[in-house]
């Protein structure tokens, strides 16, 4: 009898504990089936990408809806193997973003890119002077592929070589900020044949048409590309600046018509739709575009098109003089917006004038005098966060303009700007920093850094010899008396003078030509250095080769009269 009731002992216990283990495990099936289900629900983004719907007359179907249906259907395949490598490679990325704001020098790469071993050098030098962060400005210089090879500089960047230019930045604690146009300033894409169709005028390259069949595939396409190459990128800026001629395509004033003339709101519409595909496409992407284009969009119309949850200004202005009453009001209008933060930009080179040589230090340093006001003021506003500041270096105003300064020639201006930025002034501190980083002394009033010993001060020092003698010591020879007394584009069209006058300036011009010839030399083994083929050939083109090939034909014309003994000059008659 006392086994039996020890065996009923034994079964009740086990009879509990299942009953415990049931209720109280952590996760059912159920929980499990809606896990996996979520997991399922998020792969589908190339399958439920949303592009904004328009407004349009009566039964006018959204061009940009159209294309990208089209598209999703036409490229299954390859839509879905770059969904299922963002979710094995791309997590959310948690926002672990500095407290204090980023200071980042932009590079401009559609003239003049430096190669990889300069930025070796110099991303050291940036790290030590303040900044924290770097704008990456492709343009060209993206090895893009496939379809979208046609876009390559002939010297674009290699796979290998953005491999090394992010691992520098690491190296030297600066974020790396990837930068991709979208609608304006795309005369690098739009310049192609292949890519006419997609412009907004017709006649210029400049804009996008964002209604226009393939215009936000192209966009796509463009902006996937460069994100494979950057998966760990926590910033992206979108551009966005200067979206000339927008309106006026025929698919533009069709969508205005029917949307009483809202040019802003059709701005708005392709920005934002950028927008959601970029944080689709990597999920916690923090986007920036350029302000400009916001600043006659009222606060209503921002808020209304979600703008404010998908990316964050980047207030700009370059001059001197700047206005920080009007920057206060952008601010407030954002804030108004519902923006959470701002990014401001400055100056460090490149905007202050179109083919700009040799960069005016002080120039840019009032720039930097201005914005550094402009942070001061910003705990008034309670609700945006200032979240950093570009110092922009720029290097052409646009892809079809000239060489603006080289990049060596504005250290001393991007040094001095840095460190205003970091004290809050140019004070005896931030100069003595400057001086110590750069090994050399600043001159404002001269505008110079004497005795620099920067990575490309060489460069440095010899533009600076082109620009204050080459030209002025052509003239010089030129305004000397024998030379317009007797060797003037007459006496050498025809072959007269008297070769006792050519005499006394035939040593000089040729010691002239010499000592020039052998300087280039030397100047164009520093320039190979640093920079492409392409950027040394259009920089002599543009700054050197017309005084030096006038220079050359003096010298031969010379020569080639003395020869003559002062013979009478041909009659032209008898040439005929």
């Amino acid at each position: 009898m006392s086994n039996q009731k020890f065996m009923r002992l034994i079964i009740g216990c086990l009879v509990i504990v299942a009953i415990v283990k049931y209720f109280f495990s952590p996760s059912s099936n159920k929980d499990t089936s809606h896990k996996t289900h979520q997991i399922i629900q998020y792969g589908k983004f190339w399958a439920s990408q949303h592009i904004p719907q328009l407004n349009l007359v009566h039964s006018q179907e959204d061009p940009v809806k159209k294309e990208h249906t089209d598209n999703t259907e036409a490229q299954p395949e390859k839509k879905e193997k770059i969904q299922s490598n963002q979710e094995e490679s791309e997590p959310d990325i948690p926002d672990d973003s500095p407290t204090d704001p980023l200071k980042i020098v932009h590079f401009d790469l559609k003239g003049a890119a430096p190669k990889v071993k300069y930025l070796e050098q110099i991303f050291p030098l940036l790290s030590s002077l303040g900044a924290n962060g770097i704008l990456l400005e492709y343009e060209d210089m993206f090895p893009y592929e496939g379809e979208l090879s046609i876009l390559k500089s002939s010297f674009a960047y290699s796979p290998e070589d953005i491999e090394e230019i992010k691992s520098l930045a690491k190296r030297h604690k600066l974020e790396l900020i990837p930068l991709v146009q979208v609608f304006g300033h795309m005369e690098f894409v739009l310049k192609h044949e292949k890519y006419l169709k997609l412009r907004e005028v017709e006649t210029f390259p400049n804009s996008l048409n964002s209604l226009t069949q393939g215009g936000m595939d192209l966009v796509q396409d463009m902006l996937t590309q460069v994100m494979k190459k950057h998966p760990e990128a926590k910033w992206f800026h979108i551009g966005a600046d200067e979206v000339h001629g927008l309106g006026e395509s025929e698919d533009s004033k069709r969508w205005l018509e029917a949307n009483n003339g809202d040019m802003g709101k059709l701005f708005l519409n392709h920005v934002t739709a950028v927008g959601r595909f970029m944080t689709k496409l990597k999920r916690g992407i923090k986007l920036i575009l350029w302000d400009d284009m916001l600043r006659k969009v009222s606060s209503d119309t921002i808020k209304e098109s979600g703008l404010q949850d998908l990316a964050l200004p980047m207030i700009w202005k370059y001059i001197p003089n700047m206005d920080v009453k009007e920057i206060g009001s952008y601010i407030y209008k954002y804030e108004q917006a519902g923006f959470k933060g701002v990014w401001f930009a400055s100056a460090f080179k490149g905007a202050s004038g179109i083919d700009q040589k040799w960069t005016p230090i002080n120039h840019h340093l009032k720039n930097h005098l201005q914005w550094q006001k402009v942070i001061t003021s910003m705990p008034q506003y309670k609700s945006v966060r200032f979240r950093g500041i570009a110092l922009t270096g720029w290097q052409r105003y646009e892809h079809h303009t000239v060489l603006c300064e080289l990049l060596p020639v504005a250290i001393p201006s991007l040094a001095v700007c840095l460190q205003t930025l970091k004290y809050g002034s140019f004070d005896a501190k931030a100069q003595s920093e400057v001086q110590r980083f750069l090994g050399c002394q600043i001159e404002l009033s001269k505008n110079e850094c004497k005795g620099a010993s920067f990575p490309g001060s060489d460069v440095y020092e010899m533009v600076q010899k082109i620009n204050n003698n080459l030209e002025s010591s052509f003239k010089k020879i030129m305004q000397s008396y024998h030379v317009r007394a007797s060797f003037s584009k007459y006496h050498r069209k025809h072959n007269f003078a008297n070769p006792r006058n050519l005499a006394f300036f035939k040593d000089e011009l040729k010691k002239l030509m010499d000592e020039w010839d052998s300087f280039l030399l030397t100047f164009r083994q520093s320039m190979e250095a640093i920079f492409y083929p392409d950027t040394l050939e259009e920089w002599l083109e543009e700054n050197v080769n017309e005084h030096i090939e006038r220079l050359h034909e003096m010298v031969v014309d010379v020569e080639r009269i003395i020869k003559l003994n002062g013979q009478p000059k041909g009659d032209p008659s008898k040439k005929r």
